[in-house]
Order: C-alpha cells, then sequence, then structure tokens
C-alpha cells in the first residue's frame, strides 16, 4: 500500500466527458450548478469544456469569470495545435488562453497509427506539435496538463515512441503526464506496470490516470495507478461518459481515502456530501439513480429481512463494509419503519422542530405513514426539499395554506405543422373569504399558468414579486404505460436570496406542475414569515 501521507489530485471531467453520454444533454446554466457543487465538495481540478468547439462551451466559460472558488480551480480542455501552422496562430489555442480558465489540460496522439492514420502526419511532426503546443500554453498558465490519448494501446504497439510523446510534453513543460486508457480495454495489472515504468522515467512529474469503462475496470484500473504512484486521478460522477463512461469519481474517492490510506483532499465532513453530490448530478442529468450504486445508491446498504437484518442490529459491521454516514448514506431496514422514524426526527432537527417531539412522539409515525405514502406514489424528495418540509408541517398539523385552489383551466392550442403553440391558463383561487379570477398568456402551459398565479396573489402576498423559476424536470415514472406514466415534476426556484426545489406527482403533467408551483409559492411565503388567512 502507498504512503498514507502520499496527496491525490482530484480531476473532475463530468462537464466535458460525461457530458458526452448518449442521452445527457447539459445547458450551459446546468453545468454552471455542477461546477459550483464540485467545487462545494473540495475536488481540485474542474474541467468545464472546449472553448471554441460550440456556443455552450463559450457560454459557460463565459458565466464562471465571476466564480468565487476557495479551493477548486477551472480547467479548459483542447487539444495540441492543427498541423500545418505555428501554435501561435492556432485558433484552438488562442480560445484556451481567452477561457479565463485557471489551467488548461489538452491531449495529444500517442498511439503511433493514430498520427499516421487519424492526424495523417509523420510521427516526428506529431512530436513538435505536443512540445510546442504545451510550450505555448505554459506561457500563459501557471499549470498546464497533457493527456497523452491511448497511451496503453500506444505503448503496446510501439513502446519507444508513446514514451517519445510524453518526453516532447515534458519538454514543452508540462506539470501533469496524464495517461489515457482512451478505449477502456486495459486491465489493472497491466495499468500498474505501465504506470510504475512511466513513474521511474519521469521522477519529477506528477503522472496521472485517465480511465475509461468499456471493460467495467476503470475504477479498478484508476485505482491500481494510485497504489503504484500516480498521484492525479480524472473521472466524473457517477460513472458517466462515452460509450460505457468513465471511471467513477464517486466510487473511487472514498475507496482511496476509507480504504487505501490516501489524501485525497476531501475532508470527513465533506465527504458526507457524496452522496447528495451523486443525487445532484443524476437529477441535473435527468437520469434515474443506480439504486445499487456503490456507496451512494438507495440499496447500498439496505437490508431486508431473515439473518442480516438481526446481526446488523447486534453490529452494523457484520453486514456493512463501512459506516454509511461516512459518504453521507444511510443504513436501511426494509421491513422496519424504525429507519424511516430515524430519517424524520433528522429533518425535524433541520427544521429546528426536534425539540418539540421525540421518537416516541405518535406525530413521528404519522409523518413516517404520509412520507411513505407519497412515496408510494412517485414522489421524490432528494432535490425537493421544500416540499418535504411543507409535508412534514401537514403532518404535524403545523401548516395552514396560504390560498385555496377554486380551479385552474389550461389552454393549449396550435395550428398547422409549422405553427406556434399558443398557451393560456386561467386560475380562481381564494385568500380567506376573498375571491381572484385571473388569466394569463404564457410560452407554454406551465408558464402560463405560473403568470396566472402570481397575478392573483401579488395583491396579497407582494414578496411573490421576488421569486423566480430557475429550472424544471419532468421525469416519466415507468415506461410501461407509454404517455399514460405518471409523471414527476422537480422545480427549482429562487427569491435572489435562497434557492429551493419542490416536487409534483400526476398522471397529468399540468397537475403535477401545479403542485410543484403551489408548494414553491407556500415555502416562500413560510421562509417570509407570512401569516396564512384566518
Amino acid at each position: 500500500m502507498c504512503a498514507a501521507a502520499r496527496r491525490i489530485k482530484l480531476f473532475d471531467t463530468t462537464l466535458r466527458d460525461g457530458a458526452q453520454t448518449a442521452g445527457i444533454n447539459f445547458s450551459a446554466e446546468d453545468k454552471k450548478r455542477i461546477a459550483n457543487r464540485l467545487a462545494e465538495f473540495d475536488i481540485d481540478w474542474i474541467e468545464g469544456g472546449w472553448p471554441g468547439a460550440s456556443p455552450k462551451d463559450d457560454l459557460f466559460f463565459e458565466l464562471m469569470k465571476k466564480r468565487d472558488w476557495q479551493h477548486s480551480r477551472l480547467v479548459a480542455f483542447g487539444s495540441t495545435a492543427r498541423p500545418g501552422q505555428a501554435v501561435e496562430q492556432d485558433r484552438g489555442l488562442q480560445k484556451l488562453v481567452q477561457s479565463g480558465a485557471d489551467a488548461v489540460c489538452i491531449f495529444g496522439k500517442s498511439w503511433d497509427v493514430h498520427v499516421t492514420t487519424a492526424l495523417d502526419i509523420k510521427l516526428s511532426e506529431n512530436l513538435d506539435l505536443v512540445r510546442d503546443s504545451m510550450a505555448y500554453l505554459k506561457r500563459h498558465f501557471a499549470t498546464v496538463m497533457f493527456d497523452a490519448e491511448h497511451f496503453f494501446d500506444g505503448y503496446t504497439a510501439n513502446p519507444d515512441y508513446a514514451l517519445e510523446v510524453l518526453e516532447a510534453a515534458a519538454e514543452g513543460g508540462a506539470d501533469v503526464l496524464v495517461l489515457c486508457d482512451t478505449n477502456g480495454g486495459n486491465i489493472p495489472y497491466r495499468i500498474a506496470e505501465l504506470v510504475g515504468l512511466v513513474l521511474e522515467r519521469f521522477p519529477d512529474k506528477s503522472i496521472g490516470i485517465h480511465a475509461h469503462n468499456d471493460c467495467e475496470m476503470a475504477v479498478a484500473n484508476s485505482l491500481a495507478a494510485a497504489r503504484v504512484g500516480a498521484n492525479h486521478v480524472q473521472g466524473t460522477i457517477n460513472g458517466i461518459g462515452e460509450r460505457c463512461g468513465n471511471a467513477n469519481l464517486v466510487s473511487i474517492v472514498p475507496t482511496l481515502q476509507l480504504k487505501m490510506g490516501l489524501d485525497c483532499g476531501i475532508g470527513a465532513e465533506t465527504l458526507t456530501q457524496l452522496a447528495p453530490l451523486s443525487r445532484f448530478v443524476n437529477e441535473m442529468a435527468n437520469r434515474l439513480p443506480w439504486q445499487h450504486q456503490p456507496y451512494v445508491g438507495l440499496n447500498a446498504f439496505t437490508h431486508k429481512g431473515g439473518i442480516h437484518v438481526s446481526a446488523i442490529r447486534k453490529a452494523s459491521s457484520l453486514y456493512e463494509h463501512i459506516d454509511p454516514a461516512l459518504v453521507g448514506n444511510q443504513q436501511r431496514v426494509t421491513v422496519s419503519d424504525q429507519a424511516g422514524k430515524s430519517n424524520v426526527l433528522v429533518k425535524l432537527s433541520e427544521m429546528g422542530l426536534a425539540a418539540e417531539v421525540d421518537a416516541s412522539d405518535p406525530i413521528v409515525a404519522e409523518v413516517v405513514r404520509e412520507v411513505k405514502a407519497m412515496e408510494a406514489q412517485g414522489f421524490a424528495y432528494e432535490g425537493a426539499e421544500a416540499s418535504f418540509h411543507l409535508l412534514m408541517l401537514k403532518a404535524m398539523k403545523k401548516f395552514h395554506h396560504y390560498f385555496e385552489l377554486d380551479g385552474f383551466r389550461v389552454l393549449d392550442e396550435k395550428r398547422g405543422h409549422e405553427g406556434k403553440p399558443q398557451a393560456e391558463a386561467t386560475v380562481m383561487i381564494r385568500v380567506g373569504d376573498k375571491l381572484a379570477h385571473t388569466a394569463s398568456l404564457g410560452n407554454g402551459p406551465v408558464n402560463a399558468m405560473d403568470n396566472a398565479l402570481r397575478e392573483a396573489l401579488l395583491g396579497f402576498y407582494p414578496t411573490l414579486a421576488e421569486l423566480r423559476l430557475i429550472d424544471y424536470k419532468v421525469r416519466v415514472l415507468t415506461t410501461q404505460k407509454a404517455t399514460e406514466a405518471g409523471v414527476r415534476v422537480l422545480i427549482e426556484s429562487t427569491d435572489g436570496k435562497k434557492k429551493w426545489g419542490t416536487v409534483g406527482v400526476s398522471t397529468n403533467m399540468i397537475d403535477a406542475s401545479y403542485q410543484a408551483l403551489t408548494d414553491a409559492i407556500e415555502y416562500k411565503l413560510l421562509c417570509d414569515q407570512v401569516k396564512p388567512p384566518a
């Protein structure tokens, strides 16, 4: 095992490599939110994307110019200069310099067949491109990193040339030499062997590993590299990435720190945010969480009856490899509601209501029953803490609605294949003994209903003028019923001071949206300590 004092630098490429996952399409705002969440988790290097590759990446780097990170550093990604021109004139390299990033990471070919076939240039010309590109970037950045694309396959085909590529990058000033298993076809003992060889060849350079998961070895390969001395590990949250994905940092980080005694710079308190971080990225990617995902999955520490349950009640370590709380997860016993009570008590404490009840209070059991009933309908409160807050207050008989709905109607009309749809919403609500009846247009049915609700309520609650919807996601709960399936709507709102999430579930998307919208409104009024009508 490696010495415990050795520091592993974490490099996250969720926003670039992870965004290449089939079915994932992050907006620039999504990328900004994920980047800030990664920074809160103290990731050393956060790769944002490839400046100049798309308007979205350009917008992201523009949005990030006002970042205020205490520890993390933003990385811009690119490639070596194109053949046939001076590096100073290469538009791609110029875009990297103009990106506003703290560091850059560029890739270059280290497999000879890629040089002669894909780039169609001489091997010596590729070495010049690597050396000169690194030297140009080193004049503009304190830290430059080199991804040796296809290094392990390249070494197998032509070991001398693969090492010459690393030599060229080092001569150009590369601070980190990253060995890439780009096709994801290597296995741990081979990774360890070649990483060890490179470490001997470049004792003064930081050596990194970038593994893909095509043989489901990406995590194991990354750990093997770290074990023999690599001190820079690249990966993505939840292992998302092209084809079969990338090395999963959610598994790598706790294994390095808790199992191998290596320091990733993630404090014990921060590590407890690992499970919430995993779920947050899934929500941003609009992906169903893998319930059996190691460390952070819903079922990672779930026990169902029999000998296991009997054993863990005496000592959880009998059937759990770590304390789940270390990574922000929790033990679940599916045949017992005791764990449910514990969850509720934690939430009550977070809400400042713990002093009013204890575990034996019938209110706690009532809240547990209510939560389970709602979850059975498809509600999920990860990312919808405001709805959960309101649910608990309602179960405790401590919440009164700020308005009552008499009814709403939403009309959505489209004429012709090319015609633009038009939406109109009509809402009737009661605040105390007063009735408000409004109609509003919108660029879609949800926007129209949101506008109508605001118009109806602003006269009673002026602070709602501060409320703004900043994210809206819809997820189908089951694919078996096709278009008859229920949906879950997640909404994130802000008043400029704080953000909160709400959720709604229905077989009707408009109804689910209404539930999430009204929760957002009522939570805002609750936080403002507005008094509900008598």
